[in-house]
């Protein structure tokens, strides 16, 4: 019977999966590891950890020797975040971490100039938030070929490659369902799978019907890791698609347990980088109903990526030795809407009208993200930009300990 059992499902494994596909209507009941849609999310990022930012990655990657590569990273992965961190994140009155992780970590071939050894880093971060009573979110951050272009994908190019092969699709989804029975038996802590970071979907067609099909199959790969249902929630990106192009795509009645991930960021285009103080807090507050619909009518929304800060300035944001949108230094002969001087940096130079600032932009997103399902900041520590940390946040004082408590409780009526 067992071989029976495994035979069935390795072969419907192997079946084009599509909206109409039989779910496998398990009479066990779906038991996440938190209460999505009726409790909110409030998380952080672990940005810049197992999948490194410029000002990291380009120094390491531009290291010849593997064996000095190597020793550089784990010197970083056992200090950027450690257990103490999980415990500030908790005693921050925080539920969720999300992790961003890449492909690389599971899957080198080809000659790919990758370092490996996060995985046990991953381990530890689930020991650490079942101590914590933190949930987790494991999120591939980078596909093979890269499916966005953006470095922080494992690779920097003008177009991304990975709906372009069968190859890197074939691999991507090999890993995830290694990820998703790595963990099954933990899904009271590692209580959601993101399956892929922002495919860019405004990159064309073709990667939006790839992502389409990548999702089914993240969704039978992440819930169905042994044929059997699981507990872990399936967090799709909406691949910078407006909320509504996901209308009925795969109905909570045929589905079980997904949710949608959704980033509002509000400078990385000239139109919203240049809105005064008060027009990114109307900008924040006005996404509410959008949030609200979406997560009544369709599926669970949370705001998986998103930060107080409303300018560029911050170093190496747009790349390695690229400038900023805010003061024109992105390049020659663009318009200036400010100075970067005390917009970034170090917090202790922050004026208090700017912490000011940053503490309303804060509650005008919590506020609104809550009327969906949640939201997780990016990001909870960074190097050089504390506008865009959370700890910084609360060393400073623009976020609180609590993160229920409101200074400004009608900023978005």
């Amino acid at each position: 019977m067992v071989i029976c059992i495994l035979f069935v499902a390795s072969f419907l494994a192997t079946l084009p999966f599509i909206s109409s596909f039989p779910l496998w209507n398990s009479q066990s009941p779906f038991e996440p590891g938190f209460s999505y849609g009726s409790k909110p999310v409030r998380g952080v990022n672990l940005g810049g950890w197992l999948v490194l930012e410029d000002y990291r990655r380009v120094y390491v990657w531009s290291i010849p020797d593997h064996d000095l590569a190597f020793s550089k990273l784990t010197d970083h992965w056992n200090t950027w975040i450690t257990e103490a961190d999980f415990a500030a994140i908790a005693a921050a009155g925080l539920n969720h971490v999300r992790i961003p992780i890449g492909y690389w970590a599971f899957d080198i071939s080809g000659g790919e100039p990758y370092v490996q050894g996060q995985l046990p880093y991953l381990e530890n971060a689930i020991r650490w938030a079942d101590t914590h009573n933190l949930k987790v979110i494991i999120d591939l951050h980078g596909a093979p070929g890269s499916q966005n272009g953006f470095d922080n994908s494992g690779q920097h190019m003008p177009f991304p490659q990975w709906q372009t092969s069968q190859t890197n699709i074939d691999r991507t989804n090999a890993v995830i369902q290694r990820i998703a029975y790595e963990f099954r038996y933990q899904s009271q802590v590692a209580s959601a799978i993101a399956p892929l970071n922002e495919p860019a979907g405004f990159d064309g067609q073709q990667i939006l019907d790839v992502t389409r099909q990548y999702w089914y199959d993240s969704y039978r790969n992440i819930r169905y890791p042994t044929g059997r249902r699981s507990n872990a929630l399936v967090l799709l990106h909406d691949a910078f698609q407006p909320l509504s192009y996901w209308n009925d795509f795969m109905p909570r009645e045929q589905y079980i347990g997904v949710a949608m991930d959704t980033h509002i960021y509000q400078m990385f285009t000239d139109q919203t980088v240049a809105l005064d103080d008060a027009g990114h807090i109307q900008t924040a507050c006005s996404t509410a109903g959008t949030l609200s619909d979406f997560n009544k009518n369709q599926m669970w929304t949370i705001v998986g990526e998103w930060t107080p800060a409303m300018t560029d300035c911050a170093k190496y944001l747009n790349g390695r030795g690229v400038g900023a949108r805010y003061d024109g230094s992105i390049r020659p002969g663009a318009t200036s809407y400010g100075t970067c001087v005390g917009k970034t940096g170090s917090g202790a130079t922050f004026t208090s009208d700017y912490k000011d600032f940053l503490r309303r932009s804060w509650e005008a997103q919590v506020t609104t993200y809550e009327k969906a399902s949640g939201w997780i900041q990016w990001t909870w520590k960074a190097e050089v930009a504390d506008d865009w940390s959370y700890s910084a946040g609360l060393q400073y004082g623009w976020i609180p300990l609590d993160p229920t408590e409101r200074k400004y409780p009608d900023i978005c009526n």
